[in-house]
């Protein structure tokens, strides 16, 4: 009986062995035939991981700028930007702007871009800039520098710093990170700009003249130079037209009284009206004194009042759009005098 236990137990050793190397030999070929695909999965999870330590990168990317606060630190390709008075600045060049002062939503030239883009407040609001975790701050003036460059690294840019599109244009495109977007813009800003002067051949000359002024709600009277709005740099620089013989770009913009307004009268008369209430009691006042009715652009129906919105933009995507504005009044000034 001993003998036959015995026996019993060798049999049920070597079928537990047995079932064990069957169990090994099993779990040896699962590994082989799935340790090609695991192998594509590590690489592929190191791939990601690479891609991700790139766009990491990339974005924690920055460079040293120079500023008239002194030298500071930013982002070299930033991703959200707060600006008070630089929307179309930022916006021509491609910029990713999440912020911006209240006003930059009443121009009809970049409000479709701004849909998705929050009113900051002017001076621009500490809190509210907070709450959008830019990466960048760009700012006209400077009220609240030292809190908003707690936030993020804040440039501060005075108004005037550009005196032209084309250097606004490099300047913005450079402080971004996107100089070839700078340079598509001009190229297709360039090119709007000859066509324009091509269609308004035969119908303004060298010796014509075309005046920007300005009437306040207050009855005060101003004229323009090419860089103070009013579509000056759409008139002047991609137009081409003359001034009058009494505006100089050395004085940009020049209060006058309505007395002496004939002195510095043009063919063309552009005017746009500020006059946030609406009241409309100024621009009657003008149009019923005698000086508006002599001047010879009113009785050659050259005389055009502007909306102030429209054209007292000045950024580069404003700039470009009016060429056309103004190319129209022009051409159906022209086409009324037949």
């Amino acid at each position: 009986m001993f003998k036959s236990k015995s026996m019993l137990s060798i049999y049920t050793l070597f079928i537990v062995f047995a079932l064990v190397l069957a169990g090994c030999g099993n779990a040896e070929k699962a590994m082989d035939d799935t340790g090609s695909e695991r192998g594509q999965t590590t690489e592929n999870q190191e791939s990601n991981g690479t891609d991700s330590v790139q766009n990491k990168s990339t974005e924690s990317e920055t460079r040293d700028y120079e500023t008239d606060k002194g030298t500071i630190t930013i982002p070299a390709h930033p991703k959200r930007i707060v600006t008070d008075y630089y929307g179309g600045e930022i916006l021509s060049v491609g910029g990713d702007l999440v912020g911006v002062e209240p006003s930059a939503f009443d121009n009809p030239f970049i409000k479709e871009q701004l849909k998705d883009t929050s009113d900051v407040g002017y001076p621009v609001n500490v809190e509210k800039t907070l709450e959008l975790q830019p990466d960048l701050i760009v700012v006209m003036y400077d009220d609240n520098y030292e809190e908003l460059s707690k936030i993020a690294p804040t440039v501060h840019i005075p108004y005037g710093t550009a005196t032209d599109i084309y250097k606004t244009v490099e300047l913005f495109g450079d402080l971004i990170g996107q100089p070839e977007q700078a340079k598509t813009f001009i190229a297709e800003y360039e090119k709007k700009a000859a066509e324009g002067r091509e269609k308004l051949k035969g119908i303004v000359d060298e010796n014509t003249t075309v005046g920007l002024y300005e009437l306040t709600d207050k009855g005060d009277l101003w004229t323009f130079g090419d860089n103070a709005g009013r579509g000056g740099q759409a008139v002047y620089n991609a137009l081409k037209l003359k001034m009058p013989s009494k505006v100089s770009n050395d004085n940009q913009t020049a209060q006058l009284s309505l007395e002496v307004l004939p002195e510095y009268a043009a063919d063309y008369m552009f005017m746009t009206v500020y006059d946030p209430e609406k009241k409309g009691e100024a621009l009657k006042e003008f149009k019923q004194s005698n000086v508006w009715n002599g001047l010879d652009a009113v009785k050659n129906h050259r005389f055009f009042e502007n909306d102030f919105d429209t054209f007292y933009r000045y950024d580069p995507i404003a700039i470009t759009a009016q060429i056309d504005l103004f190319v129209d009044l022009i051409t159906k000034s022209a086409e009324q005098s037949k």
